[in-house]
């Protein structure tokens, strides 16, 4: 096992009817930036019941955060912030949001340039240097609410680019699974694929010691599969609901890639199909990571065909054998969770996609990516094309 440090101080508060205890959460006689996206928090209940637990509290709001939040609409919010002396943000949303916030919350002190922030991937880890956040968790998915990564999309160059650091966790995450029923199918499914693919890129890398990593990062993966199709239709169902919501939380809290490789590259392609082509996240993932298991069957072999075994009880006379299947039950069941695999099925300009992408991380010196640093432009561009 590599040598690791966990650090996670989010105060992460789960259950029915948690929202009311906002107004014990928020320092007390702080001026509060609510910021919320596209207005489903109006249709939910939630901002009525964000507004009714901060009774007595400065409020002012902020609309409008788009899925795949805009660096241009964020700077926005880092202006009112300034200006109007804001002390606290509290994101009521999914994961665009409450990244959005993290971009926020880096900005308003930021010394220089804003867009350096994701140019440059910088960390803040500086507590003094941010504005303090909390969020009210809508959609289920990144796990942004108990962790301190982002993306943020920059709309003048179609890129989405990161950012994190220690002083970018949550002060506190208030998630209530029943908010889920109001949820349109198609985001229920996303949440789940994302989710089993944030796994996947910490588990599906190479054999190692550490093996209750391993463990946990399995009972997530059979949790999801056993939970993910049924809670699409009947999001109602709190025990459904529930281990679902937590399931994606765990999938990227920080806790299941300590001292251990992760890979990430299926991610670094599949944002750049959402950059180009405005393709959900979750469907960019359904379409890379298969084709990318493929390419490099070679160096996770092992580890596709311990995941057939333990995760999806897969036999067969040999590693090759099981590791392919291992990959075709992958699909399978991304096609269960509404997902369409190829690029094709989901926009029509596909054909220079592989061009557009290796060109991107030329330009950004991305050579080499995954957890064996043997991603290169080549096998980049291969499984591109073999997602088409």
């Amino acid at each position: 096992m590599n040598n690791f440090e966990l650090y996670n101080p989010v105060n992460y508060v789960f259950g029915k009817g948690q929202t009311e205890k906002l107004a014990n959460l928020v320092p007390k006689n702080a001026k509060v930036l609510i910021a919320y996206g596209g207005g489903s928090i109006f249709k939910n209940g939630v901002y009525d019941q964000v507004k009714a637990a901060l009774q007595g509290f400065e409020i002012v709001e902020f609309g409008g955060i788009e899925p795949n939040p805009r660096f241009e609409t964020l700077m926005k919010a880092v202006q009112i912030i300034r200006e109007q002396k804001i002390t606290f943000i509290l994101a009521v949303g999914g994961g665009s949001v409450i990244d959005g916030v993290k971009f926020i919350s880096g900005a308003v002190n930021f010394e220089g340039d804003e867009i350096e922030i994701l140019k440059k991937r910088i960390l803040f880890t500086d507590i003094t240097k941010v504005i303090p956040f909390g969020t009210v968790l809508t959609l289920p998915a990144t796990g942004s609410e108990m962790n301190s990564g982002a993306v943020v999309t920059v709309e003048a160059t179609q890129e989405k680019l990161t950012l994190g650091g220690s002083a970018l966790f949550p002060k506190f995450s208030i998630v209530d699974p029943t908010v889920i029923v109001s949820l349109p199918k198609r985001q229920l499914q996303n949440g789940v694929v994302d989710a089993f693919t944030h796994v996947l890129e910490q588990y599906l890398t190479y054999k190692h010691d550490a093996m209750l990593q391993d463990r946990l990062a399995e009972s997530i993966l059979q949790t999801l599969i056993e939970v993910g199709p049924s809670v699409v239709e009947n999001p109602s169902d709190y025990k459904l609901a529930s281990n679902f919501v937590w399931s994606a939380t765990m999938a990227l809290n920080g806790l299941i890639p300590k001292g251990v490789p992760s890979d990430w590259a299926t991610h670094m392609i599949g944002h750049e199909l959402t950059a180009l082509y405005e393709i959900d996240h979750a469907r960019t993932l359904a379409i890379i990571g298969p084709n990318l298991y493929r390419v490099l069957f070679e160096t996770k072999k092992e580890k596709l065909a311990q995941y057939g075994q333990r995760v999806w009880n897969i036999s067969g006379n040999s590693i090759d054998e099981i590791a392919h299947q291992a990959i075709d039950k992958t699909v399978e069941f991304f096609h269960t969770m509404g997902m369409k695999t190829k690029l094709s099925e989901n926009t029509e300009n596909y054909k220079e996609t592989a061009d557009f992408i290796v060109n991107r991380f030329q330009e950004r010196g991305w050579l080499a990516l995954g957890e064996k640093q043997n991603v290169t432009l080549e096998k980049v561009r291969e499984i591109v094309e073999l997602s088409y």
